[in-house]
């Protein structure tokens, strides 16, 4: 099952960094930017996080809540956020549930072998829960400016 723009957003409840949790129904009325990446703590994958960190300011003045999603422990996303002071949530996905039903869940290969791991992806969901913009196979640079001009349209 594909998410598609103008499909409603698969819901879901994962634990996040601080001991917390975070549901797609419990942001009902805000704009989620959602963005799943494949491991803490490295260089793309802290590129990225730092792209959202500094555009952040911009997301919250726009009532946008930015969440990222990778199968990563909460303890790892504890020390992660702190390593690059963070400010916004990071859900763990350890048993890949939503990373599947974003359909972000993919074969993928490195140096000649193949696992299963997450492709880096984003999606903007309205304040109804509706997907807005996904975007997938995400490169990372400039990529924060474009879901934050994506997520201002809305």
């Amino acid at each position: 099952m594909s998410v598609e723009v103008g499909s409603p957003a698969p819901d879901f409840t994962m634990p996040t960094d601080g001991g917390g949790e975070v549901s797609l129904s419990g942001l009902r009325g805000k704009k989620v930017v959602l963005y799943f990446y494949p491991k803490d703590d490295t260089s793309g994958c802290t590129k990225q996080a730092c792209g959202f960190r500094d555009s952040l300011p911009d997301f919250t003045g726009i009532d946008a809540v930015v969440i990222g999603v990778s199968k990563d422990s909460v303890a790892s996303h504890d020390k992660f956020k702190k390593k690059y002071e963070l400010p916004f949530v990071l859900a763990s996905d350890q048993g890949s549930d939503t990373a599947e039903k974003y359909d972000v869940w993919k074969e993928k290969s490195m140096y000649g072998k193949k696992y299963m791991g997450i492709e880096r992806s984003t999606f903007l969901i309205d304040g109804d829960g509706v997907v807005r913009g996904a975007w997938r196979k995400v490169k990372v640079d400039g990529h924060s400016d474009e879901v934050l001009k994506a997520a201002k349209a809305l």
